[in-house]
């Protein structure tokens, strides 16, 4: 027998076999769509209409959901002909089942694979039954039957098949049964079992909308990428439904991202939204518009803190934003700074849950993607304080030996607790269960399978985990909720928290051994190891971006939480939502690094051998930034050299800044110089990219000639001079005694009166700016 759930070995595996194949055909579907109309068909559906068997059958409603004596049970539903052929005088009628429950799951499971009309269905009765008329191909008819438990000749408590099949015939043959639809009736009779104790996961999730950047205002009004969320906290939105399904199901565990809790408590004050294309952009009035959902924000998270306070509800807190554990288990565990990231998230999440809500959360339970568990994928729920895991019953197969339904606890070591929801139960409320058609043949269905394995050890009552999907939808839960609800009802069942059933007595015989391998399905889907490495390469940018804010508070969290969103577990649903995500935050965070930058300039023309050159700083943010200095670099300081290289720099919001740069040329030409801002400290390093351009040296090779010549003409001059002199004092009759001093003053005297002095330096050119460039900035 299969160890979970009772079934035959040969079932199992063929069972395997088809969850293989359709696996396999899910993945070569899933670019076309069709996979999701796959699986959107409920456990249970019936078979489909064939040649031989041109009615469908669908069975509505079944009133009540369980049966007791001496009641009766009405059953709602349709015919359709689906064939080429007129129905002619068909008839709907109900079988009698067999005369004793199925008291294994196996015989539920042999009554889900058959697939045309069978003795194994029972008998037709001759009533009731409703004479529907002719029906042409492609029409339809709806019938009522009630028929008293009596006649169905139930009398063990259990589970029994319920079938309506139509008879009639397409030509002259005699009638016979043109198809059939099956459900169960669970019987309650004299007997009984323990409950059940039975934890329901009920996750409030939602993809990322809350963005990093904010409205520059004295506020930070928050910014959010779209605004779909309000349509789901009203009316029929799906967050909406699930809070008022919720409440009415007590001891039931909340699942909640705490992410979603920041968002919507954001959008019950003013907030803006994106428009479209946007993403990377700093907000601002020209490119958000105003949301909406102010008045749907505020009335679901009261509603919201309502519901936790029902008896016996329990709240844990994922991480904040979910991240994808699998994912980062696979691609991203080595990552600097990735179980910090991980942690924090735990830690943020408890706080954020229990601050929005005023509510006790516990932070310690990891719910990988799809509950699908690998070593690598607890090792890394461990790392983020995971104790308690919440397991697919596929990562966790039994053996064909275990007779019954193993408990939903047992460790699986490392100090970790795995809670394994039935996989059966978990696979019913995985797509979405739009009509009352389908949810019917779930929740009968559910009905069945759970009665089964109270009475499987009546006298030993075991936990049970129902893990829905995160995206659970409105139409699925609302038939989780009334499946749970008339279980409970019907005495099998007992609603208990995801902490009882966890802290439950192991079954020793249950698989605890976590596989090393991980579906490739689901690894397709996976974030891969650039995306999680550029992500995390966020955190040093935005740590060089606080170095230099004067008010880093404004975007450090902001920041830091778009980093953990990028990661989460709600991206496989929406990849591409996911990449633009992700996109968005870096080149915001790029944005705003680069609006503290050096001013880019190409040449610059030095018309002598000193001057000063000017670089520009450009300050875009909206706030002031220091911490800062520019250091300028020449490549060639023989020829070019600069004095005082590096200068502070201290800019305020949205301004320009000029330094001056003493330089001093030695040869004409040009030099390539480097303009590199720098953070200060004790761990500097440089801010942004560095900006290169050229000096021009002209005149540095015509000044040495005026020297030269002028030194030349004054010397001739001299000599001149001396030698008129010379003739002067001869013709005199004079003995020159000192030929070498000069005529002029008494005794030879130096410069007149009021002469300049070489040493005075006010007799020196005015040294101005002589540096002309392309001082161009950015706006």
């Amino acid at each position: 027998m299969d160890e979970r759930t009772g079934r035959n070995a040969a079932v199992a595996a063929r069972r395997g076999r088809w969850a293989g194949l359709l696996a396999r055909a899910s993945a070569a579907l899933l670019a076309s769509g069709l996979v999701g109309a796959l699986c959107a068909a409920p456990a249970g559906a019936g078979p489909a209409a064939t040649a031989d068997y041109p009615a469908v059958v669908e069975i509505d409603t079944v009133a009540p959901k369980v049966a007791h004596e001496n009641g009766n049970v009405t059953i709602t539903g349709k015919v359709l002909n689906s064939g080429q052929a007129t129905l002619k005088s068909p008839t709907v009628k109900v079988r009698r089942p067999q005369a004793r429950p199925m008291k294994t799951r196996s015989e539920i499971d042999l009554a889900e694979s058959r697939t045309t009309p069978s003795t194994l269905d029972g008998l037709a009765m001759d009533q009731p039954s409703k004479a529907v008329g002719d029906l042409g191909p492609g029409q339809s008819e709806d019938f009522v039957l009630t028929v008293p438990v009596s006649a169905l000749q139930v009398k063990d408590t259990g589970p029994y098949e319920l079938a309506v099949d139509v008879w009639g015939s397409t030509g002259g043959e005699q009638p016979h049964p043109l198809g059939i639809g099956r459900t169960y009736l669970p019987y309650q009779g004299k007997e009984s079992a323990q409950p059940s104790q039975l934890a329901v996961v009920w996750p409030l999730t939602h993809a990322p909308v809350l963005v990093a950047q904010t409205m520059a205002d004295a506020d930070q009004t928050p910014v959010l990428r779209d605004d779909g969320l309000a349509a789901e906290l009203t009316g029929d939105g799906r967050l909406n439904r699930l809070v008022d399904l919720g409440t009415g199901m007590p001891n039931l565990t909340w699942a909640i991202d705490p992410n979603l809790l920041d968002t919507v408590y954001a959008m019950t004050k003013p907030y803006r939204v994106q428009k479209p294309g946007t993403s990377g952009e700093s907000a601002s009035e020209e490119n958000t518009v105003p949301g909406t959902g102010r008045d749907a924000a505020t009335t679901w998270l009261a509603k919201l803190r309502s519901a936790l306070t029902a008896s016996g509800s329990a709240v844990v807190s994922l991480p904040y934003a979910d991240p994808d554990l699998a994912s980062i288990a696979h691609n991203g565990a080595g990552l600097n700074g990735m179980d910090n990231a991980l942690r924090k998230a735990v830690t943020a999440g408890q706080i954020t849950t229990e601050a929005r809500l005023s509510v006790d959360a516990r932070s310690d339970v990891a719910w990988p993607y799809r509950g699908l568990l690998d070593q690598r994928t607890a090792s890394v729920a461990a790392t983020a304080g995971g104790r308690i895991v919440l397991v697919d019953g596929g990562s966790l197969p039994e053996s064909d030996k275990l007779p019954f339904t193993p408990g939903a606890a047992r460790s699986i070591g490392n100090g970790q607790t795995a809670v394994v929801s039935d996989p059966v139960l978990a696979a019913m409320f995985q797509s979405d269960l739009p009509s009352e058609h389908d949810r019917t043949l779930t929740e009968q269905h559910f009905l069945a399978e759970t009665m089964a394995i109270a009475h499987q050890q009546p006298e030993h009552p075991r936990g049970v985990l129902v893990l829905p999907p995160r995206t659970l939808t409105v139409g699925t839960a609302q038939a989780l909720h009334d499946s749970v609800q008339a279980a409970a009802e019907g005495g099998w069942v007992a609603q208990a928290t995801l902490e009882k059933v966890a802290g439950m007595a192991p079954d020793k015989e249950a698989n605890t051994a976590v596989p090393g391998s991980y579906p490739s399905d689901a690894a397709a889907g996976e974030l891969s190891t650039a995306e999680l490495t550029a992500t995390m390469q966020l955190q040093d940018g935005v740590d060089q971006l606080m170095m230099i804010l004067s008010r880093p508070e404004r975007v450090r969290e902001s920041f830091s939480a778009a980093m953990v969103r990028s990661m989460s577990t709600e991206w496989r649903d929406q990849p591409k939502a996911g990449t633009e995500y992700r996109l968005g935050v870096r080149t915001y965070l790029d944005n705003l690094k680069s609006a503290v930058r050096v001013v880019q300039k190409s040449v610059v023309t030095l018309p002598g051998d000193n001057a000063t050159m000017l670089v520009s700083v450009k300050n875009g943010l909206t706030q002031s930034v220091g911490n800062l200095e520019l250091r300028v670099v020449s490549t060639q300081p023989n020829r070019l050299r600069i004095d005082y290289p590096i200068q502070p720099l201290v800019l305020d919001a949205t301004t320009n800044s000029s330094l001056r740069f003493p330089v001093e040329a030695q040869v004409n030409g040009p030099v390539q110089v480097t303009a590199q801002l720098w953070t200060t400290g004790p761990d500097a390093r440089p801010y942004g990219e560095a900006m290169e351009f050229t000096v021009d040296v002209t005149s540095v090779a015509s000044g040495v000639m005026y020297v030269i010549v002028g030194g030349t003409v004054l010397m001739v001059l001299a000599g001149v001079r001396f030698s008129l002199q010379r003739k002067k004092r001869r013709a005199a009759g004079e003995v020159d005694e000192d030929p070498d001093r000069p005529v002029d003053g008494p005794g030879g005297a130096g410069p007149g009166p009021g002469a300049p002095s070489d040493a005075d330096p006010s007799s020196a050119a005015d040294d101005t700016d002589r540096v002309a460039g392309d001082e161009k900035v950015d706006h």
